[in-house]
């Protein structure tokens, strides 16, 4: 057999699939065997996967980047004073007359921010802002967030800042857990309370209870990037609402969401809400001490027993009020000034605090 025809049977033999490796551009034979479907999908998978990590890891390493960039370039507000093995900061608008502590609700990213339109309103008393471990330029690891240990070091953050007592506590939201306690531990230090929309503690089902350590999913959202991301494309979600903070104000309130969301010493307070409830079982403000709650109207539309739980808590004290507002939970956001409003008058009429005369 010649040469030339020996190649074209090997050609032949080629395109059938019956001897030796396909050749370039030819289809497997019948006795060439595919990979299983599962196979090919477990390696597109794994590509996937390999691929979404990467850009995880490059949206932290961007977003560990740009905290550090606006951490730097910011001028932090405030004061930062000691407490125990760290720092909370502290941010005193000054002013005249009696002192109005102000304590921002469970996870507020900057407390002195989120209250700034009431500090605003709140002309005629020394308005001060502590923000606690887990919040605003405080640190972000704290001691377990019970309630003796925040009382305790709310005490030692105002003595370190020369607050003389006695003030105002003015709280929001879980801040009346630690309201109640304060009272409860140093009763002399405290002319008033007032709560805006506060809860009360009342252990049930609808508090959460102490938890493992589990995923620190909000925690991972802040770090890897994915919250800046998202507060990007919808900048409303990391805003208050209301005309009163300024675009200034706005754009730091966002960062810092980005910055201290899912902090180890948010998780953990959230953590112990349940357990703090039980702690405070049976303690109550006291008979003689001028108590002002206002209610947010939606609150109360939407949890049937808001109202009743506040009315029970307010029974045993003679000198209170209890005031519904028309707004969300968050009322500061919207309705700052017939707070100050509230507030001064009560102030007023329970000999509590004392408004300075209109200017002119």
């Amino acid at each position: 057999m010649d040469t030339g025809s020996r190649e074209a049977q090997m050609r032949l033999l080629r395109r059938r699939g019956a001897g030796g490796p396909p050749g370039p551009g030819t289809l497997p034979g019948p006795g060439a065997r595919r990979r299983p479907w599962w196979r090919r999908a477990g390696r597109a998978l794994g590509a996937g996967a390999l691929a979404l990590v990467a850009l995880l890891l490059a949206s932290t390493a961007l977003n560990l980047a740009l905290v550090r960039y606006e951490r730097a370039t910011l001028a932090p507000y405030g004061e930062r004073v000691r407490v125990g093995d760290g720092a909370v900061n502290v941010v005193d608008h000054g002013g005249e007359g009696p002192a109005v502590v102000l304590l921002g609700g469970l996870g507020t990213p900057a407390p002195a921010l989120d209250f700034a339109p009431l500090a605003r309103e709140l002309e005629g008393h020394r308005v001060v802002v502590v923000e606690g471990f887990g919040y605003g330029y405080s640190d972000l690891e704290a001691p377990a967030r019970t309630v003796e240990n925040v009382s305790a070091e709310l005490h030692a953050a105002l003595a370190a800042r020369g607050v003389e007592a006695p003030y105002v506590l003015m709280g929001h939201s879980l801040a009346g857990f630690y309201m109640l306690d304060y009272v409860d531990r140093y009763p002399g230090e405290v002319s008033a309370v007032v709560g805006i929309d506060p809860t009360v503690p009342a252990a049930g089902p609808e508090e959460p209870e102490d938890g493992g350590p589990g995923i620190p999913w909000q925690r991972l959202a802040a770090d890897t990037g994915l919250l800046r991301w998202t507060l990007l494309v919808a900048p409303g979600l990391g805003e208050p609402d209301g005309p009163g903070y300024t675009p200034e104000e706005r754009r730091r309130i966002r960062l810092m969401t980005a910055w201290n969301y899912g902090n180890p010493a948010v998780v953990d307070e959230t953590r112990r809400i349940a357990d703090n409830a039980r702690r405070l079982r049976g303690v109550g403000y006291p008979p003689d001490l001028p108590v002002l709650v206002l209610l947010s109207r939606e609150t109360v539309e939407l949890r049937p027993e808001w109202l009743p739980r506040h009315e029970e808590q307010l029974r045993a004290v003679r000198r209170h009020e209890l005031v519904v507002l028309d707004g969300g939970h968050y009322l500061h956001w919207t309705r700052s000034p017939e707070i100050a409003r509230e507030v001064t008058g009560f102030l007023e009429h329970q000999g509590a605090g004392r408004a300075a005369p209109p200017a002119g």
